[in-house]
């Protein structure tokens, strides 16, 4: 009888360990992470014509002009480069 409680009472402990693990996971992988996701969404989303952005490629760039799913940049020189969005790192 005393076996059977406490091989109980260390299942329980198990399912708190494990629930505990989830949630220390899911604080500190996931939700920084789903953050990140929607601020740069965000930043993409609020871009106006003469901000000067970073590429991920790496390219600094000032927008021209943005369509539903491209950015136009300007490189220097006169060049006009067009990017997908998503390849938008950040603003400088």
């Amino acid at each position: 009888m005393i076996l059977l409680q406490a091989a109980a009472g260390g299942g329980m402990f198990q399912i708190l360990f494990l629930v505990g693990m989830i949630a220390i996971f899911y604080f500190f992988m996931i939700r920084p992470q789903q953050k990140k996701q929607n601020d740069q969404k965000k930043m993409i989303d609020e871009l106006k014509d003469g901000d000067e952005v970073v590429t991920i490629g790496g390219l600094h760039g000032k927008v021209l002009s943005k369509d539903e799913n491209t950015v136009t940049l300007s490189a220097g020189g006169g060049a006009r480069l067009t990017f997908e969005k998503s390849s938008i790192a950040r603003k400088k």
